[in-house]
């Protein structure tokens, strides 16, 4: 073989070598994500409610003003732009979002970030963002926090109630709270009337609960009263509960001799039922004291 044919071979075997084919027998290894990736679910009332996002970390760099400009579109997280799934129509800070899947954009600023969502969902980062595909857009005020910094990119819900609860966005030393309200009372209380108008008797459980959520949605404090008192007739296991029950009822309604009455009832079957340390003993005797001059 001659030098010239020997070099064309080694030349040959060098590029197979490297051939696209030659990177299949590479072994497989599955690398941690320098941004993981989370799926937050939460219910709030009767809505069930998903985030999917990446949760890039802090890493020694700043943050806002850094890695993340002010004033330009984010994809609120790392890779794909974060995802909001509503089972049920929404508000957010005051503006209707109907049930669907949405893109979460923001636009961070120093004082004022403006919340973004987009009806294409499924998107890599801000790249593709057209605005005329919002669905709604909003300002609200970051808060900085003073005495602890949150490493990873972090979505949270707080302060949730029958019918609202926070959507806070935290990072670094900053908070952004988004209000998030659903509509409870429009889809319970037909469900509510429909079931008491029913023929057949009613169980002290379904009383209870009835007339707690009449008087945690300040309905019908009347008619919250009347199915309490109903549920008591048959002198329930949980009557020292739907007493203290009572007791908030007639309390709102001004009538605190009757609500001290119902709170003392309450506390004496609570000590029967669970003994001193029950809490509805301290309850009982934090409503008297609220009614007391």
């Amino acid at each position: 073989m001659n030098p010239k044919t020997a070099c064309l071979l080694t030349a040959a075997l060098m590029g197979l070598a490297f051939a696209p084919g030659a990177y299949a027998q590479t072994p497989q290894v599955e690398f941690p994500a320098a941004s993981p990736p989370c799926t937050l679910k939460q219910r709030v009332g009767l809505t069930d409610i998903e985030v999917v996002y990446s949760r890039p970390g802090v890493k020694g760099r700043v943050i806002f003003g850094g890695i993340v400009p002010y004033g330009r579109v984010w994809r609120t997280g790392a890779n794909q732009a974060t995802r909001l799934t509503f089972s049920t129509p929404v508000k957010l800070e005051g503006h209707e979002i109907p049930a669907g899947a949405y893109a979460l954009f923001t636009i961070p600023g120093q004082d004022e970030w403006t919340i973004i969502l987009n009806k294409d969902a499924r998107q890599w980062g801000a790249f593709q963002y057209q605005q005329k595909d919002d669905v709604a857009r909003f300002q609200v005020t970051p808060v900085t926090l003073t005495d602890t910094a949150v490493d990873a990119f972090t979505i949270e819900f707080n302060r949730i109630r029958d019918d609202s609860a926070m959507l806070d966005l935290v990072w670094d030393k900053t908070v952004v709270p988004i209000r998030l309200e659903v509509d409870v009372a429009g889809k319970v209380v037909p469900q509510i009337e429909a079931a008491m108008a029913a023929p057949g008797k009613k169980s002290d459980g379904f009383y209870f609960q009835a007339a707690t959520f009449y008087y945690n949605h300040n309905l019908d404090l009347k008619k919250a009263l009347d199915w309490v008192n109903a549920g008591l007739a048959d002198q329930p296991r949980i009557a020292y509960e739907m007493l203290h029950l009572k007791a908030e009822i007639l309390a709102k309604q001004g009538d605190k001799a009757g609500a001290i009455a119902a709170a003392k009832e309450s506390t004496d079957l609570a000590v029967k039922a669970e003994g001193p340390g029950s809490s509805f003993v301290w309850m009982n005797q934090d409503l008297i004291s609220s009614l007391q001059p």
